[in-house]
């Protein structure tokens, strides 16, 4: 099994600091009061999650689902050391998939949510934690002179939610759910971050789509196969112009 390369290794062990931090912790505070509403309504016998927010912080405690796998691109980590990219996974086996920034730690992110669909029963759930880059962090990046003080982790790779919706539309999901967390002025001048305080307090009623992390619920949807029914085509005529009326004839002899 191939592992994870070095840069998605340092990237993963930044991510962990980063969430360690007081600003981590908020973010990580909000994204699972986001997971808490959503969990307790999938139901289903196997859940996996791919990934954590913080070392021993189970993302479905309010899960109804009993059987959980944890599992970890790193040997040694969680319940199962795979790629996520590459899932070691029956086919239609998983009803609830958590993926938590894999798709920002990956060359590929479709490959990802192709994998998910592959190992998610019908009607199956996955639910998506990432980064914004729209949010007021992920904006500012663009900003000359700001890309590389920013760090973790705006210095990742980002997909928008609209992407990922995308995405989850090609693989014949249904989003059923967005929500937004996060509203934390960007780190940098004091000034910067007072001007921004109050967007911190109305971000969450009035501005969501600028909150730094998200979490996307989506269902895995099956067309219905309709039963072609039998269409009943009339006999061909073995005459042509039509079947001989019966007929009698009748001799009278003296």
């Amino acid at each position: 099994m191939p592992l994870p390369t070095s840069s998605s290794a340092s990237h993963r062990e930044c991510l962990q600091r980063w969430y360690s931090t007081a600003a981590g912790q908020a973010m990580r505070v909000a994204l699972q009061s986001h997971l808490d509403r959503f969990v307790p309504q999938l139901f289903g016998y196997h859940a996996l999650q791919i990934g954590h927010l913080a070392p021993d912080h189970d993302l479905l405690a309010a899960s109804r689902i009993g059987h959980r796998v944890h599992m970890e691109c790193e040997p040694g980590h969680g319940d199962l050391s795979a790629l996520a990219d590459a899932l070691p996974i029956l086919t239609d086996s998983m009803d609830l998939v958590v993926l938590v920034h894999c798709l920002e730690q990956v060359e590929d992110p479709y490959q990802v949510l192709r994998e998910t669909d592959r190992i998610l029963v019908p009607e199956g759930h996955v639910l998506i934690v990432g980064f914004n880059p729209l949010s007021l962090a992920g904006l500012r990046r663009m900003m000359p002179g700001c890309s590389g003080s920013l760090g973790v982790p705006w210095s990742g790779q980002c997909h928008a939610t609209g992407r990922v919706r995308d995405w989850l539309a090609l693989l014949g999901f249904e989003v059923r759910a967005r929500a937004y967390a996060g509203f934390r002025p960007p780190e940098g001048r004091s000034g910067f971050k007072a001007r921004l305080q109050v967007v911190e307090c109305l971000g969450g009623r009035y501005l969501p789509y600028l909150g730094a992390g998200y979490v996307i619920l989506a269902r895995k949807r099956v067309a219905n196969v309709m039963p072609l029914r039998t269409r009943w085509r009339p006999s061909r005529r073995m005459v042509p112009g039509g079947l001989a009326s019966p007929f009698c004839r009748r001799t009278d002899r003296d």
